[in-house]
């Protein structure tokens, strides 16, 4: 994909910011090189490559699932402004 100035200052344009022709011309250097390089990514082959989450094989070490708090559900509720059957009521704020 090629731009040229007239695309950048499109675009300026459609994002509300202000870009004098030197910007323009800086700006469309930059895109162009990050263009290019995108489509260097996508030229190379990565048929029969396996998509990974991470670029090492490792686990996280995982600790028991206890729980550590006590329930104070009443508490909570007790100093609650509104409260029915058990659930917090608030304010409606869209009409």
């Amino acid at each position: 994909m090629s731009l040229n100035s007239a695309d950048i200052k499109r675009i300026a344009h459609l994002a509300r910011i202000e870009v004098n022709d030197t910007e323009a011309e800086a700006t469309l250097s930059k895109l162009t090189g990050i263009l290019g390089l995108i489509e260097q990514m996508q030229a190379v082959d990565t048929t029969g490559i396996v998509p990974m989450s991470h670029s090492q094989d490792v686990t996280q070490r995982l600790r028991e699932d206890v729980v550590t708090e006590t329930n104070q559900r009443e508490l909570f509720q007790s100093i609650a402004p509104s409260v029915e059957e058990g659930l917090y009521l608030v304010p409606k704020v869209i009409e």
